[in-house]
Order: C-alpha cells, then sequence, then structure tokens
C-alpha cells in the first residue's frame, strides 16, 4: 500500500539492471568473435541475473517482470541508437 516506497524500489531496480545490461554489452564486447550461441546464452543468463536480483527487491513477481521488460527495452534502444553511430 506504500506507493512511494514501491517506486523507489522499481526505481532502484531499473539502475541495477542497466548496470548488468552494461555489463551485459561489455561481456559481449569482450566476446565479439565467439559463436552466436555462446552469446545466446550468456543473454540469458544475464536476463536470469535481473530477474532474480529485481525480484529480490520488489518482491512481486509481474512487477519485476514489467520491470525487467522495460529496462531491457530501454536497453535496446539505446544499443540500437548507438549502433547506428
Amino acid at each position: 500500500m506504500n506507493g512511494g516506497a514501491d517506486k523507489v524500489r522499481i526505481y532502484s531496480v531499473l539502475l541495477l539492471q542497466w548496470v548488468i545490461w552494461s555489463g551485459y554489452t561489455f561481456m559481449e564486447w569482450l566476446s565479439k568473435h565467439d559463436h552466436p550461441l555462446y552469446n545466446g546464452l550468456m543473454f540469458v543468463i544475464f536476463l536470469y541475473l535481473a530477474i532474480k536480483s529485481g525480484n529480490y527487491i520488489i518482491k512481486s513477481t509481474r512487477k519485476t517482470l514489467l520491470t525487467t521488460l522495460l529496462s531491457l527495452s530501454i536497453y535496446i534502444s539505446f544499443y540500437m541508437t548507438m549502433s547506428l553511430f
């Protein structure tokens, strides 16, 4: 029932997940010559890490999944924008 605390938790999870996605981008850059299957497996591991850490903070599966989808969509939009330059 505490809407302010929920917003702070969601914002914290967004920031944490952006750090996780940045770590994924760095690891992807380090392994640019690897097989695409390995990059896909690495993405699944980072996605699992993002969901588990978000669920630990938010304590709501629905809100965690929505927050993860939001952070992932923001990450993809930044990634696509930066790949144009």
